[in-house]
């Protein structure tokens, strides 16, 4: 609850209202990320992300649609408080004019470096997902029969929703029977490399007529269940709810320069509006109030990821992703 709280306050923030509303507050809503805001656009790739099976879905009405949870995903929610009657359509499966109030772009295992979830299989890093929505800015110009100065009014009055880099820790840094980073680089010089392609991505999509920007931190990767399970493994069963610190102090270096990147684009960038939303701190309470959360999960949760944990109260879904 405390991430949606977060969130919400940040669209309150850029609409500039705190009152109940029917009708959308925002033009558009685009969405960059990764599984935890992926609604379906790896449903058609060859990819062990992938989620448009049961029991993914279960609580949701369309059923197993792409979405890495039981219901809907976070950017769901703040889509229906933004007042849009629909959620907003994967990139994959959008048509027409359904463009023009936003698309979600993200990507269960991307990353910010291209060669992050490689281990999984196919996918659309950040990269690629600002492509995309180049190759949308190119559609929506068409459909304003070529007014640059309506289309630029468009899209800058949309908000813009971007959560990368847990991938480039659990599916690159910290799987180094895989990827080399973490012999190559320290932690520090690793989370300098992302920050330095992440303001190069976002300077992108700054100039392709982004202006509202919530960038999300990276939360405590250390103290999901995953990590929760092969710490406890390597303790020989104790210590149920031991966090791999290692994991959470190269975050922290991360977010620590992704929060003087944000403040730095807002110096720099003309009318733009970027706001760092901090799900680290928020996350903090999946490791030390765990009981309160469903301790269940963290107890009996076993070395095999592909075993599922269906409970409804859960914040937790499975070894990587929140419930509803």
């Amino acid at each position: 609850m405390g991430n949606l709280c977060k969130l919400l306050f940040v669209t309150l923030a850029f609409v500039g209202v705190t009152r109940a509303w029917s009708e959308p507050q925002v033009p558009c809503f685009f969405i960059f990320g990764d599984s935890l805001v992926d609604n379906g656009n790896n449903n058609r790739i060859l990819t062990l992300a992938r989620a448009n099976y049961r029991p993914y879905g279960v609580d949701f009405p369309e059923g197993a649609s792409g979405r890495f949870t039981n219901g809907r995903t976070l950017v769901d929610i703040l889509t229906q408080l933004l007042g849009f009657r629909s959620f907003i359509p994967p990139y994959a499966l959008a048509r027409g004019d359904e463009v023009l109030r936003g698309l979600n772009f993200a990507s269960g295992a991307a990353g910010l470096r291209d060669e992050t979830g490689d281990n999984l299989g196919e996918h659309y890093p950040f990269g690629e997902q600002i492509n995309h929505f180049r190759n949308t800015v190119q559609f929506m110009r068409r459909m304003f029969t070529g007014n640059t100065t309506k289309l630029r009014d468009h899209v800058g009055k949309c908000i813009y929703f971007v959560g990368m880099g847990s991938n480039d820790y659990l599916n690159n840094y910290f799987m180094p029977f895989y990827y080399p980073t973490s012999y190559e680089y320290s932690p520090t010089t690793f989370a300098a490399l992302l920050l330095q392609d992440y303001t190069r991505q976002l300077a992108e999509l700054y100039n392709l007529g982004a202006r509202k920007v919530a960038v999300i931190g990276i939360g405590q990767v250390g103290c999901i269940p995953y990590e929760l399970a092969r710490n406890r493994n390597g303790n020989n069963g104790r210590n149920n709810s031991q966090c791999n610190e290692t994991i959470n102090k190269a975050i922290t270096i991360f977010n620590n320069g992704l929060v003087r990147m944000v403040n730095r684009f807002n110096r720099e960038l003309s009318e733009a509006k970027f706001i760092y939303v901090n799900i680290y701190e928020s996350s903090k309470e999946l490791g030390t109030k765990a009981a309160s959360y469903g301790n269940l999960l963290f107890q009996i949760l076993p070395t095999n990821q592909n075993y599922w944990i269906i409970v409804s109260k859960m914040v937790l879904w499975n070894r990587l992703q929140s419930d509803q």
